[in-house]
């Protein structure tokens, strides 16, 4: 019985984890806002318990912070944090996706391009599911990143997700001309064909046109998203 009840408290903590991530990737919580614990827990349904231990995990992995006051905030991000976040992106998600292509079969194939299909027909609607398409994106990332089989560095990647998540995925809840136009999907197609050939340069290459692409725009269209510092990135 005990061990039922341990087993219980684990998946309910490793749920409230993945639920409060989700709200951080999809942009429910915007970089500076404050997190209450008890308003937090009374919207997810559950004791504050398992959403404190959540939210020291997030802390604990750069994607909240405590605040002088001791309140839980999401961090604020500068366009030069940004920066260097996306540079280290090209370097980590690039060796994922190489990897990938050299595990790569006809059953991460069908998947990949099922999901990327999902994400098509979602940003062609015309009555889009915002929440949806962020989370058809990173479905489509992370679902390549696990065929990597590299678990290392898979949660250092989650990590850097994590951390710039809110503004990561700007233009996607937006829908942006980025999102009317499908330049994600056409950047994924292009790097599920890559997979297909198992040419991990090549997925590379088509990996970094959709990293850029975003921080391109999200860079220069939407500067007050950050806090105003100089950017820089040479790639």
């Amino acid at each position: 019985m005990a061990s039922d009840m341990t087993t219980s408290r684990k998946t309910l903590s490793t749920d409230i984890l993945n639920r409060i991530k989700e709200m951080l990737w999809t942009g429910l919580l915007m970089p500076g806002e404050h997190l209450s614990l008890r308003t937090t827990a009374e919207s997810l349904g559950v004791s504050v318990m398992p959403v404190r231990q959540a939210i020291a995990q997030l802390v604990a992995d750069y994607a909240l912070e405590v605040a002088p006051n001791k309140s839980v905030r999401v961090p604020l991000l500068s366009q030069e944090v940004f920066a260097e976040i996306t540079k280290i992106r090209l370097q980590l998600e690039g060796m994922a996706v190489e990897a990938a292509a050299q595990h790569a079969d006809e059953n991460l194939i069908r998947k990949i391009t099922r999901i990327n299909d999902q994400l098509a027909k979602e940003m062609a609607s015309s009555g889009q599911n915002k929440s949806a398409l962020v989370l058809l994106n990173q479905k489509f990332h992370f679902v390549i990143y696990e065929a990597a089989q590299m678990p290392v560095l898979l949660k250092l990647i989650e990590s850097l997700w994590l951390r710039i998540g809110p503004v990561l995925n700007y233009d996607l809840r937006q829908g942006s001309q980025r999102t009317t136009d499908k330049i994600a999907v056409i950047h994924h197609e292009n790097l599920i064909k890559a997979l297909r050939a198992h040419d991990g340069k090549a997925a590379i290459a088509a990996l970094h046109g959709d990293i850029l692409s975003s921080f391109e725009y999200i860079s220069k269209e939407k500067p007050s998203l950050f806090q105003p510092e100089q950017i820089n990135i040479n790639v």
